[in-house]
């Protein structure tokens, strides 16, 4: 008995306007925007209720209220409150990342006092205009806002690490760990400061920050008594 034809594949593109049976459908954008859409509004509320009210009051719930979202919704797109700050925190890090990736290319600094200056500047501009980093940046109530920081820290001390090598700032034996430990003495001061004075950052704290990290480095400069 003859055995049964199968049946051809179809070998030829599809015409154009038809779709292939073989492809997905194309999915409806719409909810998906209004998923990106509530998500961001959760958090700018959660960020306002944390400057204006601080942390404790920074609940889901009061986040979901303010954003006119009722609070089943709210747990929909975040389990927790660790789950928000860790959002907020990311928005910050990814902020601060784009500030500094070209900051020393538009006007390099000629010292390892200026670079210092740059680095310490931007960062403490950025913390006086978002009180809500300060607050979660040294606070750190769970453990993915300390690795969010951590993460920041390594790759912003690898680049300033690569920077004052090329341009004799720093030897170049010097080790990577070098400037990490200085992003990490320059954080605790940082918290130092804004512990003293909230809003702004203590000037007094803040130049003792710039004096040490720039004399400790200057230990690696290539003629440290210069």
């Amino acid at each position: 008995m003859a055995e049964a034809s199968r049946p051809r594949r179809r070998t030829t593109a599809p015409a154009a306007g038809e779709r292939s049976p073989l492809a997905p459908a194309r999915p409806n954008a719409q909810p998906y925007r209004r998923g990106v859409e509530r998500i961001n509004a959760i958090l700018d509320a959660a960020e306002q209720i944390l400057v204006t009210d601080g942390y404790e009051a920074a609940t889901l719930k009061a986040a979901g209220e303010r954003a006119g979202i009722p609070t089943a919704s709210v747990y929909h797109y975040f389990s927790d409150r660790h789950q928000v700050d860790a959002e907020l925190m990311r928005r910050h890090v990814d902020n601060l990342r784009r500030l500094l990736a070209g900051i020393f290319e538009d006007d390099p600094p000629t010292t390892l006092e200026g670079a210092v200056d740059v680095v310490v500047d931007l960062m403490l501009t950025y913390f006086r205009e978002h009180p809500s980093c300060v607050e979660l940046w040294f606070a750190r109530r769970s453990d993915s806002l300390e690795g969010l920081v951590r993460a920041y820290d390594e790759a912003m001390a690898e680049r300033l690490w690569h920077f004052a090598r090329a341009h004799g700032l720093l030897r170049p034996d010097t080790p990577l760990l070098v400037v990490e430990l200085a992003f990490e003495a320059g954080n605790r001061l940082f918290d130092a400061a804004f512990r003293v004075a909230p809003t702004t950052g203590d000037e007094v704290v803040l130049a003792e920050q710039r004096r040490l990290l720039a004399a400790y480095l200057r230990t690696y400069a290539p003629n440290p008594s210069a």
